[in-house]
């Protein structure tokens, strides 16, 4: 037993960042149906953000599917509802995934952190030691990309780890 306690100390990583889009869930049914038998050498960690609520006329706050719109700042109470519709919304998505893993015979860790979900991606890559990180490419619009970035390119770039993007 302690040979076995100390074995799985040793094993490697695999993140999987999902959301409420069928881009993450392709990506871990990708893992799910390439990986599947790496996983006795192989820990699975699933991981969704809690997106910090950030309003200006700009841009909307993100309550699960919805945004919410405004032109002035977000106070205190509405910052702490979104949150907490937010932190339901990553739980919900985390039980559903796991549920998916565990349909499949893979048992899977979860983990959720606050934050911009390109920046709390990353920490959680160091922060959960990952070997490997895995994200689903969601096809944006110009202007969303010029905006806001892709969430995998700014990945690729800062995530201390080889990252695997899933393309449609």
């Amino acid at each position: 037993m302690g040979e076995e306690k100390g074995k799985e100390g040793l094993k490697k990583k695999v993140m999987v960042a999902i959301d409420e889009s069928e881009d993450s869930y392709r990506a871990l049914m990708w893992v799910l149906n390439n990986l599947k038998e790496s996983f006795k050498s192989l820990q699975l960690v699933i991981f969704a953000t809690q997106e910090t609520p950030k309003c200006n006329s700009l841009s909307g706050v993100h309550i699960g599917y919805a945004r919410m719109y405004c032109t002035a700042s977000v106070t205190p109470y509405l910052s702490n509802i979104a949150m907490e519709k937010n932190r339901k919304v990553s739980l919900g998505l985390l039980e559903k995934a796991k549920g998916i893993c565990a349909s499949q015979g893979v048992s899977a860790e979860t983990a959720t952190e606050d934050g911009d979900p390109k920046e709390a991606i990353c920490k959680a890559v160091q922060k959960y030691k990952i070997n490997l990180l895995v994200i689903g490419d969601r096809e944006n619009g110009i202007l969303k990309r010029f905006f806001h970035g892709s969430l995998s390119s700014y990945c690729l770039d800062n995530a201390k780890c080889p990252v695997l993007v899933v393309k449609n």
